[in-house]
């Protein structure tokens, strides 16, 4: 009937159809995640099919997974999507909230199919289910956050990396950069430089910026009491550089005359540069040879092509301001740092700003024996220090090892009794799905975890609240006495938005794909 009136090119799926494709597609993105959950979770192998962009990346990690994967399926997009905000607004917690997904729309895969129950009153369900499984774990949480429980929190985020070898020493290097920070939150002022070399236990925490850059030639290679200015000019038109046009002359003469006022409009830029006082001169651009001789005259410090990030980074940490332009020195704010000096790390000579304006800046070094590595080392330490941001802000804390998924189970089970109608069903159905979290890490272990997880639901009915799975010996135990914790902020996120984004997936019951307009006819 609708294809009457809709023009060529449009599809339309519906009721049952639209519904079942939804739930195949979201499942299926679960399913490919699922693997990676938990401290014995698998990699993944990402490669790229561009045959001019070979490369790979190993990770485990569910949003750069995610995001890597091109998709057709609106409610795998959905998914995708979530990931990302759970990323964005907490670090960690990417694969679980998909996880959690995929698993509330099984659940409701079989609701709908075998007991036909409408997609209203299983959402109804699950708001009463959300809503006792958010006081649970309210109850579960704790607000004495101390330094030891910031390092049991990065460690149990680290214990499903790559890293999770070397956790504890990761874990310390993160919650000390983060207490640098003095709860400012801004995470540009922690650096993390990739140098492969060594192994990963020779990472470590530098006092101070690091810039993978060099001094340039005849330039000094330590300078204190630094005066920086930071810059985003060109510093290269020294050269000629006349494209599509040709220049006709009667002599050499009036080359070189040419070329001669090109390096007098240099040396002006540079004199202006030199008037505002400063004795490191910073570029995000390139630094061609005369105004870097010019200023190895004056003994300023030239570095060229630090990039974007860089230079916002160092304007961020040195307390300058980038400028792109040189009439007014008094109205430009220097960057400043006690101590300018080149190091070697391994075999790579670093720049090292030591005592910089604001305190908090500091680096950390990551050492590795392949790239690949090193990658996935940025990205673990980038969760991590997420996380510990987020319990600053936020500063509760509660247990893991899927202690708070089964008290939110239980809790929904307990009030799904006392609920009429077939909206318990529905909310047993959101209990059943949070249990699948525990399951799912339990067998990515090789585990038993049918035996785990219902001794575990024991543990919890018998008054030990503080229970879960203890991975390295495939029991259950306590996550206080293992040092297992989580932060509050983070599973609160992981739950709202997997309910909130299985409920729109589940409200679905037309899908309409739309060719694109023609030409002729936006005309």
């Amino acid at each position: 009937m609708e294809s009457a009136y809709m023009s060529m090119g449009t599809e339309m799926e519906k009721g049952e159809n639209a519904r079942l494709s939804s739930l195949i597609g979201a499942m299926a993105i679960a399913d490919l995640v699922k693997t990676t959950l938990g401290p014995k979770g698998m990699d993944k192998i990402l490669q790229s099919v561009d045959p001019n962009d070979q490369s790979i990346s190993v990770t485990n990690d569910g949003a750069t997974i995610l995001s890597k994967i091109p998709l057709d399926n609106a409610a795998a997009k959905v998914l995708v999507d979530m990931s990302k905000v759970q990323d964005n607004e907490v670090g960690d917690g990417t694969t679980s909230v998909a996880v959690l997904c995929g698993e509330l729309l099984r659940e409701a895969e079989q609701l709908l199919l075998q007991q036909r129950i409408h997609p209203q009153t299983i959402c109804a369900g699950w708001r009463l289910a959300t809503k006792e499984a958010k006081a649970a774990l309210e109850i579960c949480a704790s607000d004495d956050i101390t330094r030891e429980d910031l390092v049991k929190i990065a460690s149990t985020t680290l214990s499903s990396k790559l890293v999770h070898a070397e956790k504890k020493h990761f874990a310390e290097l993160c919650v000390a950069a983060v207490e640098r920070l003095k709860g400012s939150g801004n995470l540009d002022h922690v650096q993390i430089i990739k140098l492969p070399g060594g192994s990963m236990r020779d990472s470590y925490l530098e006092d101070g910026f690091l810039l993978e850059k060099s001094i340039g030639v005849g330039q000094p290679k330590r300078l204190e009491n630094c005066k920086i200015l930071l810059a985003n000019t060109s510093m290269d038109t020294d050269k000629i550089k006349i494209y599509g046009s040709r220049v006709q002359v009667d002599s050499l003469n009036k080359v070189a005359e040419i070329e001669t006022a090109e390096k007098l409009k240099m040396k002006k830029k540079v004199d202006k540069i030199l008037a505002h006082g400063c004795n490191v001169f910073i570029n995000r651009q390139l630094i061609y040879n005369y105004p870097e001789s010019l200023f190895a005259q004056n003994n300023v410090t030239a570095i060229e092509h630090a990039d974007f990030d860089g230079i916002e980074r160092l304007a961020a940490v040195t307390g300058g301001e980038v400028v792109s332009t040189f009439d007014n020195p008094d109205k430009v704010t220097l960057g400043e740092c006690d101590l300018l000096e080149e190091i070697l790390i391994g075999e790579s000579k670093i720049l090292r700003l030591g005592g910089c304006k604001s305190g908090a800046a500091c680096s950390i070094v990551l050492r590795g024996s392949s790239n690949h590595l090193l990658d996935e080392a940025e990205r673990s330490l980038h969760d991590a220090l997420c996380i510990l941001m987020a319990t600053l802000k936020h500063p509760r804390r509660i247990y893991g090892g899927g202690c708070t998924e089964v008290a939110m189970a239980h809790a929904i089970d307990k009030a799904a009794q006392e609920t009429p109608g077939k909206q318990a069903i529905a909310m047993a159905s959101f209990a059943k799905a949070l249990l699948q979290l525990p399951m799912i890490v339990a067998d990515n272990g090789g585990y038993d975890a049918a035996e785990l997880v219902t001794q575990l639901r024991a543990a919890h009915a018998a008054g030990k609240n503080n229970y879960g799975l203890n991975m390295t010996n495939g029991t259950i135990g306590s996550m206080d006495e293992l040092g297992v914790m989580e932060s509050y902020r983070s599973k609160l996120q992981v739950l709202t938005s997997a309910a909130e984004a299985a409920e729109m997936i589940l409200r679905v019951d037309d899908i309409i794909k739309s060719a694109p307009r023609r030409r002729e006819e936006m005309m």
